[in-house]
C-alpha cells in the first residue's frame, strides 16, 4: 500500500518535468515530513487524548490504585512507544540505504527497550507504593526486593541492546558472561550482601521505616526514615542523617527502640545517692508527723500494729535501741516514694515497679527508681522525669535524709 502510494507520488513528480534527483529529494522529504507528522499525531492523540481520559478516570474511580499509576507516570512512558513504532517502520521508506537502515533501525529498537525498562520502573515503583498502603505493609519492608527485581530487568534490557547492535542472540551472550561471573561478584559484593541482609531484616522483622535504632558505630540515633538495598538512612535526633550499609544491621549489634515504643511506656531508670549517716530510727514525734502525710497514713497505721504485735509476741522491751522492730526514716521514705509514684498519673502502673537500693559505695547508699512512664513523647518524657527528681530532692530533708555529693569550694570556705 505505502509502496503504491509513493510509486504514484513518484511518477506525479516526474511527469511534471523535473530531475530526477529533485525527485528523489522531494519523495525523501515528504517521506520524512509524514513520518514526523504521525510521529507527532500519535504522541498528542495517546498523550493528551488516552491518557488524559485514563487520568480523569482514575480521579473519578473510588480506588486508589489506578491514581498511584498514573502518578507515577506509568502511561506516560508507555505512550513514547507509539512514536517510535511509526519511525521504526517507516525507515525503510526514508533510506535507501540498506546499512543505514539497520543501523536506524537498531537505534530505534534500543530506544524502545529503553521505554519498556522505563516503564517497568515506573510499574514497580507504583506497585512498592500501592503495597505500602496495605496492613500487610506494618513491619514488612520490600524496597530492597524491589531494588532486585529492578536491577535484574536493567541487566535485561542492557543484554538486549547488546544483542541488537551485535547481531547475537542474547543466549549467546549470556553465555559469554559465565566466565565473568567472578569478577561480577566482586563488583557487585555490596549489592549482594545488602540484598541478603534486606531478606534478614525483613523475614526476622529486626528494623522498619519509622523504627528508632541506636548503632554509636555509626554515629547514629534516632529514626530509620528508609532502608535500601545497600544502605539504611537514619535521622538523628539533632536532624543530621547517618548512613549506614544495610548488611551491617546484620552483622553487627544495635538498639532497637520498638519494643519499648510498642509497650506503652518509657523506662525511667534513675538513683540518688543517700548518705548513709543520715539513716536512723523513727523517733514518736516523726511518726506523728509522717501520719498526717496524705501518703504515709495507713502505711504508718498498719506498721505501727505490726511492729507493737512482733515485739509483743517476742517480749521485747521497745525503749532500747537494740530491741525490737523499728521503724527507719530511710524505710518510711522509700514507701513514700512507692505511694507517691503509684499516684503519679504519668507513671505506668503496669509495667515495672521498682524502689529499690543498690549496693552501697563510698558515694553513699544509692536509692534507685526503676518505674516507666506512660508517654513515650522524648520532651514529656524528660518533663516528667524531672518534676519526680525535683519532687524527691526537695522531700528528703523531711525524713531527716541527706544526699551524698562530692564537696565543693563553698564547702571548704565555710570551714575555713
Amino acid at each position: 500500500m505505502i509502496e503504491k502510494w509513493i510509486g504514484w507520488y513518484g511518477n506525479m513528480l516526474s511527469g511534471t518535468g523535473l530531475s530526477e534527483s529533485l525527485v528523489v529529494f522531494l519523495e525523501n522529504a515528504t517521506v520524512i515530513l509524514l513520518t514526523a507528522g504521525l510521529a507527532i499525531l500519535a504522541d498528542f492523540i495517546v498523550k493528551k487524548i488516552i491518557i488524559g481520559a485514563i487520568s480523569r478516570l482514575a480521579k473519578k474511580s473510588k480506588t486508589d490504585w489506578d491514581d498511584i499509576l498514573v502518578k507515577r507516570k506509568v502511561f506516560n512512558r508507555l505512550a513514547h512507544l507509539a512514536p517510535a513504532l511509526i519511525v521504526y517502520y517507516s525507515l525503510q521508506y526514508i533510506f535507501e540505504a540498506p546499512d543505514l537502515v539497520k543501523f536506524m533501525g537498531n537505534l530505534t529498537q534500543a530506544y524502545m527497550v529503553a521505554v519498556v525498562l522505563l516503564v517497568i520502573d515506573a510499574v514497580l515503583n507504583a506497585l512498592h507504593e500501592i503495597y505500602r498502603t496495605l496492613p500487610i505493609s506494618d513491619g514488612r519492608n520490600i524496597k530492597g526486593y524491589v531494588q532486585v527485581v529492578k536491577i535484574i530487568f536493567y541487566f535485561v534490557a542492557i543484554i538486549m541492546i547488546i544483542s541488537i547492535f551485535s547481531g547475537e542472540a542474547p543466549k549467546v551472550l549470556l553465555g559469554g558472561l559465565g566466565a565473568m561471573a567472578a569478577v561480577l561478584m566482586l563488583v557487585f559484593k555490596d549489592t549482594i550482601l545488602g540484598f541478603v541482609a534486606s531478606i534478614q531484616l525483613s523475614a526476622n522483622r529486626m528494623v522498619n521505616v519509622g523504627d528508632w535504632i541506636a548503632m554509636p558505630k555509626y554515629n547514629a540515633d534516632g529514626d530509620v526514615i528508609d532502608i535500601s538495598l545497600n544502605t539504611v538512612k537514619v535521622q538523628n535526633w539533632d536532624k543530621t542523617i547517618a548512613t549506614i550499609p544495610t548488611y551491617a544491621l546484620v552483622s553487627e549489634s544495635f538498639n532497637n527502640w520498638r519494643g519499648m515504643e510498642d509497650s506503652g511506656g518509657r523506662r525511667i531508670k534513675r538513683s540518688i545517692n543517700i548518705n548513709m549517716k543520715s539513716v536512723d530510727f523513727l523517733d514518736k514525734a516523726q511518726i506523728e508527723k509522717f501520719r498526717k502525710y496524705h501518703l504515709l497514713k495507713d502505711y504508718i497505721t498498719e506498721k505501727e500494729k505490726e511492729i507493737a504485735a512482733f515485739n509483743k509476741a517476742n517480749q521485747l522491751d521497745e525503749d532500747t535501741v537494740t530491741n525490737g522492730r523499728k521503724m527507719t526514716n530511710l524505710g518510711t521514705f522509700r514507701i513514700y516514694l512507692e505511694n507517691y509514684l503509684h499516684n503519679h498519673p504519668k507513671i505506668n502502673q503496669e509495667m515495672t515497679f521498682l524502689v529499690r537500693h543498690l549496693q552501697p559505695s563510698e558515694k553513699g547508699l544509692p536509692l534507685e527508681i526503676y518505674v516507666f512512664s506512660n508517654d513515650q513523647a522524648w520532651a514529656n518524657y524528660e518533663a516528667i522525669q524531672a518534676d519526680i527528681f525535683d519532687h524527691i530532692l526537695a522531700i528528703m530533708p523531711e525524713f531527716g535524709l541527706q544526699i551524698f555529693q562530692n564537696p565543693t569550694g563553698d564547702d571548704f570556705q565555710k570551714l575555713v
